[in-house]
Order: C-alpha cells, then structure tokens, then sequence
C-alpha cells in the first residue's frame, strides 16, 4: 500500500429518510490527517478510485451494515469508466452493488460526455446506484443531469440554507424534486443545520438529507441521529389521487443476507440495533426470496432448546415467503400487499424491489399509515365546509404538479351569476343549498374521470381541473342541468383555460387568464361558457347570448 494510506482516515455521515427520520445509508468522507490528498485526487483518477475502495474497505472494518454512499469525480469516472480497485473492494469486503451509491462529483465541465454517461450506465448494469452530487452550486449541465437520470440528485448546502425563506430556491428544489420523480430517483439535499431548514424540505417533497441537525460526520457510523418534530404538511393531499404517496418516500434501508446463512448470524444483526425490524434473504442477484421477522425470529430462539435447536443451522428454516413491492409503487399499494396476507403478519416489513427485482431497501407498515393518516387530517382541515370540497391550495398544488410533469390541463373557473341578488330574493340558506348542490354535482360528475378534480375556493365560486378531453362530459353535465334556488331559476357562467403542455409557467398566470375570461362570461346572457387557450388571443363562446353591448368574440382555437 503506497504511504499515504496512513495519514488517510474515513468519516461517517448519516444520510437521513426526510419522512422516517431513520437512516438510509452512510456517505464515507475521506479525511487525511495532512497534505491536499483530495487535490491531488481530482488530477489522478487512479488515486481518486484508490480511496474510494479504501474508504469501502474502512466501513467494513468499522462493521458498518448499512447501504454506503461513496465519492467519485466525474473526470475520474469519464478517464476510467472501469473503476476496478472500487469494483474489487466491494467484492473483497462482502458487499453487494445495489449497496453502494457512487456519488459523482463536480467539476463537470470540459468533460467528454459519451464516456461518462457510458460509464455510468456500465456501474448501473453492475447493480450499482448513482447520485449526482453538487448540483445546485456546481456546473452539471442539465442536459448532461438529464441523460445520467440518477438513482439520487443531491443539492449544494449553499442551496440548502436559503431555503426558508426564498421562493426563488424552493421553486428550483420543487422543480428538481418534479425531474427525479419522472425518472423514478430520489432529491437529496446537503447541509441541513437547522429545524426551519428541515421543516422547508419536508415541506418541499425532499427524500433525503444530511447535515449536522441528525449528526455531524464522525470516525464512527452511528444510526442514532437526531430526529427533528415533525411539522404538518404545507398542504393537504388532494382527494382525487387516492394513490397517495409513493414508496419511495418511506424506504428505509434493508438488511440483507444470503440465503445460506446461519440462524446464530441472523440473530446477531438482530440483536445489533433495535432499528432492524427483520431480514431479507436473497439470491446472488439480490433477489428477495425469504423474510425474517424480527419479533418471531428471536422468540423461536427463546424458547426452550431454541436455540440449541436453529443457531447453528440455516435461517431459512425460520423465514417466510416474501412480501414484495415495486419501488414506483404507492403507499396505498403497500396497505393492499399487507391485507392480502396473513393477519399474523401484518406488522411485517414489506421489501421494495427495483425494475430488476433487487430488494433496494423495505417499507413499514406504521410510517405509511401514520403519513397517510396525517395526510388525511390535514385535507379534513382544509375542505370548504359547507360543500367539504378542498381549497384553492390544494388545487393549486395540483395545478403546479400537472404543470411540471408537462401534462396538458383544462382549468375551469365556475360560479353563479348574480349570486348576492340570489341571497336576497330566496334568502341566505336557500343559497347555502344550491351552492352545496352544484358542489355535489360536480364532484359526482369529476368522480367518472380519474384525473378531474373539484374546488370550492369560496362563495359561489369552484375551480374545476380536469384532462382536456374530459372537459365537455363534466362542462355538458352541470350547464345542461336546470339549477334554482328558493323556487327562482338560476344560471350559471362558466371559464375555462386550455393549458397545453409548456404553455404556462404556474397557477398564477392560470388564475390571471381566467380572470379575464370569467369577464367575458359574466358578459353574455344565460347560461354561458367561454373558452381560450393559453398564449392565443381571444376566446371560444360555447353558451350564452351576447348583450346589447359589445362583447369581444374571436375565432375557436
């Protein structure tokens, strides 16, 4: 070993599930006792792939079990695409791929772009994870994040500490959090030193974090960190995606175990740390083929002659069939794999698998139903409470989902014309019924169209997001229904604002256009729809009778 592996030691910094508050892995942090060895290494990709197989070598020394986060520079990986003394170093100390997260680094510029990317794609055939580190303050170019599509993006901490309180950053961290959805990965953001910062992250949808709040970087791994209150929700979960979050939010990491192993090394991991619920055996390719339940694992060796009985023999004697999800899957998906089974297991871990079908990690039943409960009480909190329909928030939320994902949306705007004359002529509850009534119908006709959703922003007025396509079932539905209040009939205006993909930046240029919309609607007589496009001029008529004075009309887009 050349000399300077003796002034080279490893630091441990948890990397932190933002829902759990459990730890997902360990990024290893060379520290060298004197000299500019991490200079040096950035210039020789040799040495730089030297110590990151050391840095492997030092967890296993350090018996650290859990998944290891470990750094590379993009030229290293762009010079040598077969990093072979990292590759050897895993198989040396008994790891497998789909355990160790290569996080490359900047600088990135004045890079060749095929190798990377094919170097890349080489470690991810092996098993391997990729994060792309330092985004945010460093020069990754978009297209080139695009093409990697990484496992994990983890922003700068320079990123991170404005957060609280500038828009402007956490619409770049919504945004990225939106891209690594899309391309089934995870945000991951460094340097969270304060419980605002914490709670500004989970606020924004981050997956994982580190930072000295859960634990400063230390000689020795730990998975006792710091686990900050958690704050409610910004905003509440929208009624019409019953598929509630994904499973990626709540993964923790799994421990994993060949299928030849002894019940007395099972029992060793168990009894390790408290916060291994259960094992996972699997095959050579990481295949999930049997479980083992903390609680039932250690009773069986409790008992008398137990373990006499199984701690020299294999464990898969005393493992179940496993219970498996895939990694794109939701939350609510997981409550249907746990009812399926057997009562007895209702509290086991269930094992999230990859397109592969490795086991990445496993998912528990307590973290997605207390998510999902919270998640439950917060939209109760924000429904509208004469119609029990949600709020502008919430739509709104859902407005700027569907915008990031590029998704083509109608965006309506309804409400009954002359409202306060309706309140006078037929009194206050005869108006209180027919707006509770247009507010039914119209989440009954939204229910018929998985991707419609209802909002009663306040007074006579609803918001209305639906798929292009299904706008004239549900606009047809409740124009062409006779509406009354207190025995006077009633007519009602709607607008509505076609949003191609790319065509609006936010829910506020949205809300802008419809105003003017909602305008030209209130303008005809009757009954009246009125439709645009966003970024042409003018509107469609579809209802109503122009008044004696001038109305704008334009040609159907």
């Amino acid at each position: 070993m050349p000399a300077w592996t003796d002034r080279l030691r490893f630091a441990f910094q948890p990397v932190v599930n933002v829902v759990t508050g459990s730890v997902a892995a360990l990024e290893l942090l060379a520290r060298p006792e004197e000299g500019d060895l991490l200079c040096s290494a950035r210039r020789s990709p040799e040495l730089d792939v030297e110590i990151a197989a050391l840095a492997v070598r030092s967890a296993a020394r350090q018996e650290a079990l859990l998944p290891l986060h470990v750094n590379l520079f993009a030229a290293t990986l762009a010079e040598l695409p077969e990093p072979t003394p990292l590759l050897a170093a895993v198989r040396e100390v008994g790891r497998r791929p789909w355990e160790i997260t290569v996080d490359v680094g900047p600088p990135f510029s004045g890079l060749w772009r095929d190798p990377l990317v094919e170097a890349v794609r080489s470690l991810r055939e092996r098993g391997y994870r990729i994060c792309v580190d330092g985004v945010g303050d460093g020069d990754v170019p978009v297209r080139l994040l695009a093409e990697l599509a990484p496992d994990i993006v983890k922003l700068d901490a320079s990123l991170t500490a404005g957060l609280p309180g500038d828009e402007r950053r956490r619409a770049v961290v919504g945004a990225l959090r939106h891209f690594c959805e899309s391309v089934g990965g995870r945000l991951a953001v460094e340097g969270v030193e304060t419980e605002r910062q914490f709670a500004a992250v989970r606020e924004l949808g981050v997956h994982l974090a580190q930072g000295n709040l859960f634990a400063p970087a230390a000689r020795r791994p730990t998975a006792d960190v710091y686990r900050p209150p958690v704050p409610p929700p910004a905003a509440a979960v929208p009624a019409s995606a019953p598929a509630g979050p994904p499973v990626a939010a709540f993964l923790r990491p799994a421990a994993l175990l060949p299928l030849s192993v002894s019940a007395e090394r099972v029992r060793e991991v168990l009894t390790a740390s408290e916060e291994t619920s259960g094992v996972v055996l699997v095959d050579d390719d990481g295949v999930p083929v049997r479980t083992i339940d903390r609680d039932r694992f250690l009773l069986s060796l409790s008992g008398r002659y137990g373990h006499a009985l199984h701690a020299d023999r294999p464990a898969l004697r005393l493992a179940d069939h496993p219970r498996t999800i895939p990694l794109a899957a939701t939350a609510w998906q997981v409550l249907d794999v746990v009812a399926a089974d057997a009562r007895r297991r209702t509290g086991d871990d269930v094992a999230v698998v990859d397109p592969a079908g490795r086991c990445v990690g496993v998912v528990r039943l307590a973290d997605i139903v207390r998510s999902l409960a919270e998640s439950r009480v917060e939209e109760a909190v924000g429904l509208n409470p004469l119609t029990r329909l949600p709020g502008s928030d919430v739509v709104n939320r859902e407005l700027e989902r569907r915008i990031a994902q590029g998704v083509g949306v109608a965006v309506s705007w309804l409400d009954v014309d002359a409202f306060k004359q309706v309140n006078d002529g037929a009194g206050f509850a005869a108006g209180d019924e027919l707006i509770r009534a247009v507010g039914h119908h119209l989440a009954l006709c939204a229910r018929q169209f998985a991707g419609a959703l209802v909002g009663h922003i306040g007074g006579d007025d609803f918001l209305v997001l639906c798929a292009p396509e299904e706008l004239a079932a549900i606009a047809g539905a409740v124009l062409d229904r006779p509406w009354s209040a207190g025995g006077l009939p009633v007519t009602l205006s709607l607008a509505t604002l076609l949003c191609p993909p790319g065509r609006i930046c936010d829910h506020h240029q949205a809300a802008g256009q419809l105003a003017t919309l909602k305008k030209e609607a209130k303008a005809l007589d009757g009954t009246s729809w009125v439709r645009a496009q966003a970024g042409h001029a003018g509107h469609q008529i579809l209802r109503g009778d122009s008044r004696p004075y001038p109305v704008r009309r334009a040609a159907a887009n």
